[in-house]
């Protein structure tokens, strides 16, 4: 077993969680701002390793490091390669989609489904080791069914139009209190719609019970399912899920893949501590 430290990271555009794993198995964790790197330049990417994470995970100089991240393909992977190894000292740097984290962090070596339900939403078919089979998701303008983003999209949508009925169109007026000035602003003139968007989902989530928001929930779900994973499917039928969404949502995620034929298995908030335990286990090929 290698003594080398194993910096993991999970990342998006708005935050990385950290997780520095000691060889005796200590852990150390740390959150910092997203390093998206199509959002970043590469000052703003080292600025951010060398002043905040290494003053305070001062152990990650030197580590192996394990990073996955939105927007983590092609030359962007190599770049990220680049800016890791040089500001921590790095003794070998990995850099993967965030995609083929959460199927680590669910699927660890075996295959199965994985997919992520937060902001946006993404899928792949894994084989415990790489992934085999991936529908682009193409963000909440095109596609991201059964994100939070493609829910309130659809939920403000429907208020504005005045479709709700009328005691869910009261409470939405009441707790949401959004103009149509203000969400036409905040969705096409203003930085980051789908978080936005996303936001409505604790008003879904407070109201799930009414019969029009749970026809909402089944009916976005069940179009997850059926323009990723349905015809794709293949012998592998029990499904994984990473993400805010998935966890707040597993009951309705749950009834609409047992709709579709498919068996719902793990459900993680993050993937950070999935990822613990994959290479946790895999030190001596991580």
């Amino acid at each position: 077993m290698t003594q080398t430290p194993i910096l993991i990271a999970d990342s998006g555009s708005t935050k990385t969680d950290w997780l520095l794993l000691a060889p005796e198995g200590e852990a150390k964790s740390l959150q910092t701002a997203g390093l998206n790197p199509y959002m970043l330049a590469d000052a703003d990417i080292d600025a951010l390793l060398r002043n905040r994470l290494l003053p305070a995970l001062p152990e990650a100089q030197g580590a192996d490091v394990r990073f996955y991240g939105a927007g983590c393909r092609g030359e962007q992977c190599g770049r990220l390669v680049g800016l890791l190894g040089r500001a921590l000292s790095a003794t070998s740097v990995e850099v993967e989609s965030d995609l083929l984290g959460a199927a680590r962090a669910l699927c660890g070596n075996e295959a199965g489904w994985a997919c992520i339900l937060g902001t946006g939403s993404n899928s792949c078919l894994y084989d415990g080791r790489k992934i085999v089979t991936n529908v682009p998701p193409l963000g909440y303008v095109l596609g991201d069914e059964g994100s939070g983003a493609a829910l309130g999209k659809r939920l403000v949508a429907d208020a504005m139009k005045g479709l709700l009925p009328a005691d869910l169109q009261q409470a939405f007026e009441a707790e949401c209190r959004t103009t149509l000035d203000e969400l036409l602003r905040r969705v096409y003139r203003e930085a980051a719609p789908n978080r936005y968007l996303a936001g409505f989902a604790p008003f879904l989530h407070h109201h799930r019970k009414h019969p029009a928001v749970a026809s909402m929930l089944h009916e976005e779900f069940t179009r997850f399912f059926r323009r990723n994973l349905r015809s794709k499917a293949g012998g592998c039928h029990t499904v994984h899920f990473v993400g805010s969404i998935a966890c707040f949502f597993a009951e309705e995620v749950g009834r609409a893949a047992a709709a579709e034929g498919f068996a719902t298995g793990r459900i993680l908030r993050s993937p950070i501590d999935g990822l613990r335990l994959f290479h946790g286990k895999n030190r001596e090929i991580s």
